[in-house]
């Protein structure tokens, strides 16, 4: 029987990317956009998946389209927004901004795809986060305090949700060449691609991960070990 896989920010970038690599694996895909509309339809159409939009700051929205996903085997929480600045310059409506779509999205989405999971003792789910999660980053506190949280939530949710077969891992990249970073000036940083992250996240959806919970990827070229 084939699976579902639901990935939010699928239309573009890294989300794109996990998506190619998810229907490569035999996935049927829904790929969630929010702005993203032709990408998302011209990407459906290309894997044979059903693009669905929400707002994933948005509850409502985010209970309207699972009920049109229909039950998900996999949730990848991959839509995610930044801002560069120093801490003491950010202002709280960026901070409440980027901590409603890395936070409370991944929250909204998960609450919605684990009721069938828990239900069927079997399921997965798949974070992005960032290696300034794990590490912190300067000019980008707000950012990596988001990560951060999502690294936790992971960790938190593995062992709460083991006994009920559910997997809950992480992908925290390094600098990736995507929109998000275009026009940055990474210096001697060594810059992966959105496939990179995306040979990740499908390993981690696999049945050849499963006996990996609650476990941090970062493939970020070396610049943390």
């Amino acid at each position: 029987m084939q699976k579902t896989a639901l990935v939010t920010g699928g239309a573009r970038g890294i989300g794109a990317a996990i998506c190619r690599a998810l229907a490569a694996d035999g996935w049927d895909l829904r790929i969630h956009y929010n702005t993203s509309a032709q990408a998302a339809h011209a990407l459906a159409a290309e894997l044979g998946g059903v693009a669905l939009r929400a707002d994933v700051r948005d509850a409502d929205a985010v209970r309207a389209m699972f009920d049109a996903a229909g039950p998900v085997d996999l949730l990848v929480n991959n839509a995610g927004a930044a801002a560069y600045g120093l801490f003491t310059e950010t202002p709280p409506e960026v901070w409440r901004e980027l901590f409603a779509v890395n936070v409370d999205g991944v929250y909204h989405c998960t609450q919605c795809a684990l009721p069938y999971m828990i239900r069927e003792k079997r399921g997965g789910i798949v974070n992005i986060a960032s290696v300034w999660g794990i590490t912190g980053a300067s000019c980008e506190a707000a950012y990596a305090a988001t990560k951060a949280a999502v690294v936790g939530l992971t960790k938190s949710l593995a062992k709460e949700l083991a006994p009920s077969g559910i997997r809950v891992n992480c992908v925290a990249p390094g600098a990736i060449d995507t929109e998000m970073l275009a026009g940055l000036d990474l210096g001697d940083i060594p810059m992966g691609t959105p496939e990179d992250v995306a040979h990740a996240a499908a390993f981690l959806a696999s049945e050849k991960a499963k006996f990996i919970t609650g476990q941090v990827i970062s493939p970020n070229g070396g610049l943390v070990i």
